[in-house]
Parts: structure tokens; C-alpha cells; sequence
């Protein structure tokens, strides 16, 4: 049985009608406890109907939390999507809509998102970070213009330039809308934020995006708290297609039940951790759960 509901929040950025689906734990009313709230979003080539995370709905759905998932104006080929201020603006509305029809504690909003939905996480949690209590994002990009010369003559290539309107270099006014939507440049914001990245080492070979799109996003939250950075030696040594590190550290060589998959490397900076792990481009459910249900 599909437990979703689909709600229709009003866009305060241009009046539309923007969609969502909402999941609500069994016998929820106006009357229950405030509970947790989980925003969930969809990868870069779907959209509300596509790139389903079922895993985590039903994971959330048991821990009695409410499960949110907006559509942030579809899949990243258009000016209006793409971390655009159009998108940010729909996940708030969506997040507000929520927390005024049911009871939500308002200091238990969680974020998480796989690939474009953890690019997505990662914006959201610098653009906004008073909002979220903390959030997972897995094989997200954090810097477009790097990830277009990735995939400049691949799809993911054209969606970015059929979004900004242009490859980079093209005019400063598309290189200032890369920069704008690329997380890597707000991160510092999200110093105090309690955000978890995390990579399967073998993305960028067996799938779309490398990890030191991972590894430098998490760097710019070090930069700002004062600690030390994942050197370019070791981004380098993790980005081959055996990716491991030639001098690990305790930190890196620690075990996590919650991702049942061997970690090659782990380092934290106040709230944030970084995570790289046995596995190409994916996300563990579980491992999201463990993270939203810390102390």
C-alpha cells in the first residue's frame, strides 16, 4: 500500500502551485505529540514521481516520524531547478506547510538527499542553517563548474548548461549562477550544523560523481571551524579506483554498524563528519536513520 499523500503547497517565490508527497506515521492527527520530520529529496534526473527512496520511508515511517518529499521544481534541466532560488524556496514552503497543518517539532528537521538531492542537502544546510537539526548527504556535488567538466560532453553536462543558460567561461553571468548553486561556495555557513557527507569510494569510476566533490565540500566546513583539512595527497589517493588511503588514520579505520560497509575514511569537524565507504553511488537508509535518531 502506497502511504503517500500528495499536497499542493503554494510557491511564495512566484504563487504556483508547487507538489509534494507526505508520509504521516499511522494514527497521526492534530492532536499527537510534536514528532520528527524528515525531508527528503529526490536525485537529479527525477522528480516528485521519480528517484523514490523507499528504504528510508519505511524507516522513517516505523521510528513514527513524518516524511516529507517535495519536488523542488523537478529534475535539474531547467533555470527554474538546479538549486535555483526558485527550488530553495519550494523545500521551505513545503517545510513551513507542514509544520502548520501538524503537529512537528520544529527543532527535530531533518534533511537528506542522494546525488542531486545530496547537492541539494548541502545547499540548503549552508543557505539556511538555522532550519535543520541535521541532515545526510550522499554523492552529492558540491561544486558544479568542477562536475561539468566531468561530464561536459555526457547528459550531465548539458542539463547544468540547459539550467544556467551556458557552459563555464561562457559569461560572467553564468559562471555567477554556477557559483551561486554550487554548495561549496555558501558551506562555511554550515559550520554548526550537524551534517553528515558521505561518499561510496568508488563513485566517479562505477558511477557519476567523483568524491572529492564529497571530500572539498566538507573541507570548506573544516576551513571555517579552525580544523584540519582533508589534504590534496589524500583526496588524491581516495579518488583512485581502489581509493584508500596510504597512511589512514584512527579516525578513518573505525567501524559503523549503521553503514554494514567498511569505511576507508572518517574525519569530523564540530558537528559535521565526512564518511567514505566500501560502495559506488548510493545511499544507506540506515545509515541516515542512525544519524537523525543521535543524541
Amino acid at each position: 500500500m502506497d502511504r503517500r499523500v500528495r499536497i499542493q503547497v503554494t510557491s511564495t517565490k512566484d504563487g504556483t502551485e508547487q507538489p509534494s508527497y507526505l508520509i504521516l506515521p499511522e494514527g497521526f492527527t492534530a492532536d499527537s505529540e510534536p514528532t520528527t520530520l524528515v525531508v527528503s529529496l529526490h536525485p537529479w534526473s527525477s522528480d516528485l514521481d521519480g528517484g523514490r527512496n523507499s528504504d528510508l520511508e519505511d524507516l522513517v515511517y516505523e521510528r513514527g516520524w513524518v516524511y516529507l518529499w517535495p519536488n523542488f521544481r523537478g529534475k535539474n534541466n531547467t533555470p527554474q531547478a538546479l538549486g535555483s532560488e526558485f527550488a530553495q524556496q519550494d523545500i521551505l514552503d513545503a517545510v513551513e506547510w507542514v509544520k502548520e497543518n501538524y503537529p512537528v517539532d520544529g527543532g527535530r528537521v531533518f534533511l537528506t538527499g542522494r546525488s542531486g538531492g545530496g547537492h541539494m542537502t548541502m545547499l540548503m544546510c549552508a543557505r539556511y542553517p538555522e532550519i535543520w537539526a541535521g541532515a545526510v548527504a550522499w554523492v552529492g556535488i558540491s561544486d558544479l563548474t568542477a562536475w561539468h567538466e566531468t561530464h561536459k560532453d555526457g547528459n550531465y553536462g548539458k542539463t547544468i548548461r540547459d539550467a544556467v543558460g551556458g557552459a563555464p567561461g561562457d559569461s560572467e553571468i553564468i559562471d555567477a549562477e554556477l557559483k551561486a548553486r554550487s554548495p561549496i561556495t555558501h558551506l562555511a555557513n554550515a559550520k554548526d550544523v550537524a551534517i553528515h557527507i558521505a561518499a561510496g569510494r568508488h563513485d566517479g569510476h562505477k558511477g557519476s560523481v567523483p568524491i572529492s566533490q564529497s571530500l572539498r565540500a566538507f573541507n570548506e566546513i573544516a576551513k571555517a571551524n579552525g580544523d584540519d583539512l582533508i589534504s590534496e595527497d589524500e583526496i588524491e589517493q581516495m579518488g583512485r579506483p581502489d581509493g584508500h588511503l596510504d597512511t589512514p588514520t584512527s579516525s578513518d579505520q573505525v567501524k559503523d554498524d549503521a553503514f554494514v560497509k567498511e569505511i576507508f575514511l572518517r574525519r569530523t569537524s564540530g558537528k559535521a563528519m565526512v564518511s567514505i565507504f566500501e560502495g559506488g553511488h548510493t545511499g544507506i537508509a540506515k545509515a541516515t536513520v542512525a544519524w537523525i535518531s543521535r543524541d
